[in-house]
């Protein structure tokens, strides 16, 4: 008996509907619409090494074949996970090879985030001497997972995730045409198109595999609200913890607890978590927040942070959950300070800035005869022999004496830092005048 099953054909819609010119090509306009910047590259066939960088589903791998065919150039499609130094080295000889025979190769490499530095390096050369025209796609920003060298040699071109306008238009294509499903005899009214395409949160892969299992589930021809709805039963978080929302969203984590709004950050919390976040990433990033924006006005912030780490290890998920949402409760409730992360950066700056400034000879160590007679830890005072455990003696180089980077808030348990710190400094300048 023929069926619906048997008359389609056994490779993913997805794949069947894949374009191979520009005119079919779904979104992305800012780059491709007439007289925009990469169509006019790719139509003048004037292509250089460049990384695609955007979300999953919006093309990144068929914008590559297309360009390749447009430009009459090979093309090998490199896979990032499977392939290691000695592969990349043979490819890269193979296109050595043609460019002597005036072939030009286009390599592409899915997911080259994924490349290790060393990886990564062993392009560097062919791209530089024009072997190889590199083609990478990530669903990550580049700007942290791909190399300076490499970077610096490609041109980014930022895809977008497509709108529903786009992924309407593409799945009434994929209705219509015979290598899609227009041989199907299946009614999907327009409505249901669009909620398709409002479900696949710009992604077409997902847009057409959706649809592609709404019409296998059609009954008697026809397409219901029922069966849209058991096909798209529970909705995808709109989260990639590989991509830009997962910087988004940590980033949305972060700013809740620093501006005290613990509902907003036990939201931003369980929208990683429930999409499949790493419990460990988050509570690094919250012992992070304990001392950059609590620091000394609750010190207790950082024990607890470390704690909810120690316990997100010890039992993982889900049950780490509520130790995480302690965790960023606490801190969200917590007097704020960021004289931590301020001393720091400041000192950073001076330390740049005067790398090679000298230890003063007081404060060094001298465990040979050599440096004792060098004068290495001459007057130095032992705070402890003092009644006060302390001394007026100058610890920073001479070209930064009395440069302030610790400047204590009066939040919280960090009033009383301030009083003390207020105290020493007030003794030591006494006792410096006294020296005079």
């Amino acid at each position: 008996m023929d069926s619906l099953f048997s008359r389609l054909s056994p490779q993913p819609l997805a794949a069947r509907m894949r374009p191979d010119n520009l005119e079919d090509y779904a979104g992305q306009q800012h780059l491709l619409g007439e007289g925009k910047v990469l169509r006019r590259i790719i139509e003048s066939d004037q292509i250089a090494s460049m990384i695609f960088w955007g979300p999953p589903g919006v093309g990144k791998t068929t914008l590559a074949r297309i360009i390749a065919n447009r430009t009459k150039s090979a093309f090998i499609d490199f896979s990032a996970v499977n392939s290691g130094i000695k592969d990349i080295r043979d490819v890269m000889n193979r296109a050595e090879s043609a460019r002597g025979l005036g072939e030009r190769t286009i390599v592409f490499v899915d997911e080259i985030h994924r490349f290790n530095k060393a990886q990564q390096d062993a392009f560097l050369p062919f791209v530089e001497k024009g072997s190889i025209i590199l083609i990478g796609a990530t669903t990550e920003n580049p700007s942290f997972e791909v190399n300076s060298a490499l970077l610096s040699r490609c041109k980014v071109f930022v895809l977008k995730a497509l709108t529903d306008a786009d992924l309407a238009w593409l799945l009434k294509r994929a209705m219509t045409e015979e290598k899609g499903l227009g041989t199907s005899g299946v009614k999907v009214p327009d409505d249901v198109l669009e909620k398709i395409a409002v479900f696949a949160n710009g992604d077409a892969r997902v847009a057409l595999s959706t649809l592609e299992m709404v019409v296998l589930n059609a009954e008697n021809g026809e397409v219901t609200e029922e069966t849209l709805g058991q096909c798209i039963s529970k909705k995808s978080l709109l989260y990639d913890k590989n991509g830009e929302e997962h910087y988004n969203i940590i980033s949305a984590l972060h700013k809740s607890m620093r501006n005290s709004d613990p509902d907003a950050a036990v939201y931003w919390l369980a929208r990683m978590l429930e999409a499949g976040e790493d419990p460990l990433y988050v509570a690094r990033r919250v012992v992070r927040f304990a001392s950059e924006d609590v620091g000394l006005a609750d010190p207790r912030g950082l024990e607890i942070a470390v704690a909810a780490y120690q316990a997100c290890h010890y039992i993982g998920m889900p049950e780490c959950t509520v130790n995480l949402t302690e965790a960023v409760v606490y801190l969200s409730l917590a007097p704020k300070s960021n004289s931590m992360e301020t001393a720091y950066l400041s000192a950073a700056k001076d330390a740049r800035d005067n790398f090679a400034e000298p230890v003063p000879l007081h404060i060094r160590n001298a465990p040979t005869r050599l440096m004792k007679e060098l004068d290495y830890g001459k007057g130095y005072e032992y705070a402890h022999d003092y009644a006060e455990h302390m001394t007026a003696m100058e610890c920073l180089p001479e070209s930064l004496a009395g440069q302030t980077y610790y400047r204590p808030s009066e939040q919280g348990l960090e009033a009383r830092c301030k009083a003390r710190l207020e105290q020493i400094k007030a003794w030591k300048a006494e006792q410096r005048r006294r020296t005079k």
